[in-house]
């Protein structure tokens, strides 16, 4: 009986933490334009076909509807929290990352609204944190006498007034209103730019 000798190829390498990695920061991106345009409400499959995944995919990654929009935000909260801890930083620098990620993001608004009439009713706690940290970091540069500081609530009460006044097509406009906003509060916002930027 002859022997027939089998050519030995190559199966391609099992990818496996590499692909999951690279699904899940596909995702995030895609979750992140997604909200950008639609907000919070955007539906799953959206986002799964821009990131040139099925659904199932996203669903090993995040359970819910809570868990991607809080894998997109946290990255935003992050950066102004970074911002805030940076050495030599002050208000106006971390407002001015504040105010990029306003002009960015219709999702990171509506987050920052989170609970602002003092209704719980149908407001997600992710959003509820995460409005939260951005608080903290911000009260943190806060100097005693800030006009901003002048009684409970003013600091959040702002920032949601200027980011109703984000609107335009074009980022640069949304940053132009978002600016002419601070100036009418009184309020100096640095260069309005991602952290580290």
């Amino acid at each position: 009986m002859t022997q027939h000798r089998v050519p030995e190829e190559r199966r391609p390498a099992n990818e496996g933490r590499k692909a999951a990695a690279r699904n899940r920061a596909a995702l995030v991106a895609a979750a992140r334009e997604i909200y950008s345009e639609y907000g919070l409400d955007a539906p799953l499959s959206a986002i799964a076909r821009r990131a040139g995944v099925g659904q199932g995919v996203l669903y090993r990654h995040f359970p819910d509807r809570a868990a991607v929009a809080t894998a997109v935000l946290e990255e935003n909260v992050r950066q102004i929290e970074r911002a805030a801890e940076a050495e030599d930083t002050d208000l106006p620098r971390v407002l001015g990352v504040l105010t990029w990620h306003l002009t960015q993001s219709a999702a990171f608004i509506s987050m920052l609204h989170a609970d602002r009439a003092g209704s719980a009713c149908g407001v997600p706690s992710y959003a509820h944190d995460l409005s939260e940290r951005v608080e903290r970091a911000l009260r943190a540069h806060l100097p005693d006498g800030h006009r901003l500081a002048a009684a409970e609530g003013d600091l959040m009460i702002a920032v949601a007034m200027v980011s109703g006044a984000v609107n335009g097509p074009t980022r640069e406009q949304r940053e132009r209103r978002a600016r002419e906003a601070w100036r009418l509060l009184g309020v100096e916002v640095g260069p309005v730019r991602p952290f580290p930027g």
